[in-house]
C-alpha cells in the first residue's frame, strides 16, 4: 500500500502494521506453497516490468544508465529470488542436533520461525535491488513484509507501491512512502526484525528508535571501503577493475572502492592507467548514455566540496577523463584523482559516495595493513595479488564485511555468501540462506525420551546423587 501524507505518517504507518502483523497471528508459519508463490510473485513484479523500472530510476536520478540498471539491480535481484526458490525446501527443513550424551536417547533440532513482520528501509542508490534483495529472505522466512522506499527516488518509489499492489496481497507486503519523519515513525514501529541500508549517520539514528521496541536490526551501512595493490600484481588490470568498479553508478555505490593504495613509485603509473580505462569505458563523459549522473544537486556540491577541501589542504587532483570540470547542469561528476590526501581532509574522513579517488602510496605490506586498521573496519575490502601466501595475510589480518580478490564488488552478486558490515560499516548479514536465518527465529528443540534417567536427579538429594554428580562432573 502506498502512503505519503506525512502528518498522518505515524497513525496511519501503525495501521498498516497491524493489519500485517494480525496477518501473520492467523497464519504464523506459511508452508512452502504459500512462501514460493510470494517469490514468485515478487519475480513477476520484477521481471515484467524492466523496462518500467529503468525508466524511473533513469526519472529519479536525472540520467541513470539503463543498461547499469539491468545489470546491477534487475539481474542480481532475479538471481536472489531464483537462488531462494531452489533453496527454500533445503532451508525450511528442521536442523538435526546432536543431544548430549547424558540426555541420549533424546533428541535435539532446531526449527526456523518467522518473526511476523520485518521491515525494510531502502536506499535512494539501489531502489530496488535493495528492496527486492531483502524481502527474498523476509518472504523465504516466511514473514510478511513492509517496505519504506527513499523519498529521494520519487519515481521508482512510487512505481514500486504500486505493483507491490498488484503482485501481492494488503495482508503480504505494503510499501510506505514519505519523508524523513516516515522513515523514523516507520523505525519505531514493533517489528520482529528491521533492515536498514543507508549511512552510518543515519544508522545510529535507525537503531535508536529500534531500541524502543527492543526490535532486532541488520543495519547495512557503508564506510570508506580500501582497494589495495599487491607488490607485482598487473597495473593495468588492477586500474580496470578499480576504475569500473568506482564508476559504475557514478561512485554511488555502498562497496565502491572508496580509496586505492598502490606502492610507492606506482602512483603516476595508477593514474595513467585510470585515465585510458576511462577514456576507454566513458569516451565523452558528459554525455555518454553509459555514465550515471549524481542523484541530487545537494550531493553534486558535496563531491565539489570534498575535492575543494581536500585541494585548499595540499591535495592535488588529477582528472581522469577529458572532461574540463564536472557539469552542474547535468550533474555529471567525471572521476577525479585526489593524490598526497592528508587524514584531516574531508575526503579521507567520510564515506565519498561518487566518483573521486584518493590515491595512498605505502612501502611495504605490513604498511598498507597497518593504514587499513588504524580505521574503522570498512564494508568491503579489495587486493589484488597472486600470491597466496600475501593474500592470507591480508584476509587474516584485516576486519571488514566483505572482501573481493582481483576484482571489485563481486562478493555482493554470490548468493550463496553472507552480506553485511563489521563495527561503523554495519550489524548483521544477509543474501542466502543467512537472509532466511536472519528474518526467522532458530528455536532450540529438545524431545526427551520415553526411557530417560531424569528421575534419579529429583530431590531430596543424597548420597547417590553425590556419585552421579562426582561422575558427570569428571566427564
Amino acid at each position: 500500500m502506498g502512503m505519503n501524507d506525512t502528518q498522518a505518517a505515524a497513525p496511519a504507518i501503525a495501521e498498516i502494521h497491524a493489519r500485517l502483523r494480525e496477518a501473520a497471528r492467523c497464519d504464523p508459519n506459511p508452508d512452502w506453497p504459500v512462501r514460493a508463490a510470494r517469490l514468485a510473485a515478487l519475480e513477476s513484479l520484477v521481471h515484467d516490468h524492466i523496462d518500467e523500472i529503468a525508466q524511473a530510476i533513469g526519472v529519479d536520478f536525472g540520467h541513470r544508465s539503463a543498461h547499469e540498471t539491468r545489470l546491477l539491480e534487475i539481474f542480481p535481484a532475479l538471481e536472489a529470488i531464483r537462488h531462494a526458490r531452489r533453496h527454500l525446501k533445503s532451508w525450511m527443513r528442521d536442523e538435526r542436533r546432536s543431544a548430549s550424551k547424558w540426555f541420549l536417547p533424546g533428541r535435539a533440532r532446531v526449527l526456523h520461525q518467522p518473526l511476523g513482520v520485518v521491515g525494510i528501509i531502502v536506499p535512494w542508490n539501489y531502489p530496488l535491488y535493495l528492496a527486492a534483495g531483502p524481502m527474498v529472505g523476509a518472504l523465504a522466512a516466511g514473514n510478511r513484509v513492509m517496505v519504506k522506499m527513499s523519498e529521494y527516488t520519487p519515481a521508482m518509489s512510487a512505481l514500486f507501491a504500486r505493483l507491490a499492489e498488484k503482485y501481492f496481497d494488503a495482508d503480504e507486503v505494503a510499501v510506505v512512502l514519505g519523508d524523513a519523519e516516515v522513515a523514523q515513525a516507520f523505525a519505531r514501529l514493533p517489528f520482529g526484525h528491521l533492515l536498514f541500508t543507508g549511512s552510518t549517520r543515519v544508522g545510529y539514528s535507525v537503531m535508536r528508535a529500534a531500541a524502543e521496541n527492543l526490535t532486532p536490526v541488520t543495519l547495512e551501512l557503508g564506510g570508506k571501503s580500501p582497494a589495495i595493490l599487491g607488490p607485482d600484481y598487473p597495473m593495468a588490470h588492477f586500474a580496470e577493475r578499480i576504475m569500473v568498479g568506482k564508476c559504475f553508478n557514478a561512485g554511488q555505490t555502498c562497496i565502491a572502492p572508496d580509496y586505492v593504495m598502490v606502492p610507492e613509485g606506482r602512483v603516476e603509473e595508477f593514474l595513467a592507467e585510470a585515465r585510458r580505462v576511462v577514456a576507454a569505458c566513458y569516451p565523452d563523459i558528459l554525455r555518454t548514455p553509459d555514465f550515471s549522473t549524481i542523484i541530487s544537486e545537494r550531493h553534486f556540491r558535496r563531491l565539489e566540496g570534498l575535492v575543494a577541501d581536500a585541494c585548499a589542504q595540499g591535495a592535488v587532483a588529477h582528472a581522469l577523463s577529458d572532461a574540463a570540470a564536472p557539469d552542474a547542469a547535468t550533474r555529471r561528476f567525471p572521476p577525479v584523482a585526489l593524490t598526497a590526501a592528508g587524514d584531516a581532509m574531508q575526503v579521507m574522513q567520510e564515506e565519498i559516495f561518487g566518483p573521486i579517488l584518493p590515491v595512498v602510496p605505502y612501502r611495504t605490506l605490513d604498511e598498507a595493513i597497518r593504514y587499513v586498521n588504524a580505521r574503522p573496519n570498512p564494508l568491503a575490502l579489495y587486493y589484488f595479488d597472486r600470491d597466496g601466501g600475501r593474500i592470507d595475510r591480508v584476509l587474516e589480518q584485516t576486519l571488514s564485511g566483505g572482501v573481493t580478490i582481483n576484482d571489485t564488488l563481486l562478493h555482493i552478486a554470490q548468493d550463496d555468501l553472507p552480506f553485511g558490515g563489521v563495527g561503523e560499516s554495519g550489524k548483521g548479514h544477509y543474501h542466502g540462506f543467512e537472509g532466511f536465518e536472519t528474518f526467522s527465529k532458530k528455536k532450540a528443540v529438545f524431545l526427551q525420551s520415553r526411557l530417560n534417567g531424569m528421575s534419579l536427579f529429583n530431590p531430596p538429594y543424597g548420597a547417590l546423587f553425590e556419585r552421579f554428580m562426582k561422575f558427570l562432573i569428571r566427564g
